[in-house]
């Protein structure tokens, strides 16, 4: 309701201004030195005139009263490590667009434990373009009791609750609520055991499949990077075919990096817009799990691809799994923004899906 609020305000305002831009342009017409007399506005516009005025009155009216800044207020301090550190290094330039979550971040102590709603600021930060985050001098709180080995099963029949500090998340205190709470999320592993490895539809493209295309073009996969890729199950599975694939994830308020890590993978804090931190052309491939949507802004979503671009080597492979959108959208939008990278199509699979609204979409496969 507050969404279609703000649009209908902001599509009122828009035409509001440019009547008024045509209003000034008319008048100036009318009270141009060339005539020898002043010709009368005509009716029409004094109308239009007296619609906009009233019009401008009535929002005003209902804008809430704008702030302005006061002589007698002080702005509020920033703290002083923020200080230490702009001086030792540049801070990403959309940081200082949220002052108040910036601020909030880095007022902490010195030499003592980061203060525990330091994950949901500092995701907050990264989702709003902060990123990289200032570096801080405090020390993070770990779980009680690490793991002590490593795990010999990416797919264990459970994860330890005591790997993770639960007050950080305000749903759920341990794995088995998440699971119940949050089926399909990657936290049940009798779950998760069977993903990529069984063929349902021709949306589905088993890892052994996978393997397979690459042999048969004479190439082969070693490193990749798994773009949205949650808890880490596709590079969990990865591993067991001796790939090195490292998962770029966000919590979301829940533990998907404590997950990656658990199951001995490499998990990266980064958001969708952040410029992957590879170098380029050497990365086998490159799987754009859910996360990578229709959802994203369409020149957002074209920079991903080109990055995507940079860091696969020749013959490398990109992966589009279950990309989800509207059938128009994939033929006119979607479709040729994928053809721009010139990729040779290795496989190509579209099918429906039915939303939740009963509304019917069109998932994609692509491996190109």
């Amino acid at each position: 309701m507050g969404f279609s609020m703000g649009l209908n305000l902001v599509l009122l305002l828009a035409m509001v201004a440019t009547n008024i831009l045509s209003l000034y342009h008319l008048s100036s017409t009318l009270q141009s030195p060339k005539p020898p007399t002043q010709q009368p506005v005509p009716d029409h516009l004094l109308h239009q005139l007296n619609t906009i005025r009233a019009t401008i009155s009535h929002l005003t009216r209902h804008q809430p009263p704008s702030i302005t800044p006061s002589t007698t207020t002080t702005k509020p301090s920033i703290p002083q490590d923020l200080l230490l550190y702009s001086h030792l290094s540049p801070i990403a330039s959309s940081c200082h667009n949220h002052p108040d979550l910036l601020h909030k971040y880095m007022a902490y102590t010195p030499y003592s434990l980061c203060p525990l709603d330091s994950d949901l600021l500092a995701e907050s930060l990264i989702l709003h373009g902060c990123h990289p985050l200032p570096r801080r001098r405090c020390f993070s709180k770990t779980p009680p009791k690490p793991p002590s080995s490593l795990p010999r099963n990416p797919f264990p029949s459970s994860f330890l609750d005591s790997n993770v500090i639960w007050n950080k998340y305000p749903s759920c205190k341990s794995f088995s609520c998440l699971a119940k709470k949050s089926p399909g999320l990657g936290f049940d592993p009798n779950a998760e055991i069977s993903k990529f490895m069984t063929y349902k539809t021709e949306l589905d493209l088993p890892v052994p499949q996978l393997l397979q295309v690459a042999k048969s073009a004479n190439s082969v996969i070693r490193l990749g990077i798994d773009i949205g890729g949650a808890t880490g199950t596709f590079a969990a599975r990865m591993k067991q075919y001796n790939v090195t694939v490292v998962t770029t994830t966000m919590n979301f308020n829940v533990p998907n990096n404590e997950v990656v890590a658990m199951r001995g993978l490499v998990p990266l804090h980064v958001p969708l817009q952040q410029r992957l931190p590879v170098f380029d052309g050497v990365v086998d491939l490159v799987r754009c799990a859910h996360a990578v949507n229709r959802w994203i802004p369409l020149t957002m979503m074209e920079f991903l691809f080109y990055d995507v671009d940079r860091v696969l080597r020749g013959g490398g492979y990109l992966w589009f799994d279950h990309f989800f959108c509207k059938r128009m959208d994939l033929d006119k939008v979607f479709g040729p923004l994928i053809g721009k990278l010139g990729y040779k199509k290795v496989k190509w699979a579209v099918g429906n899906k039915t939303d939740s609204s009963g509304l019917k979409n069109e998932e994609i496969l692509s491996a190109d």
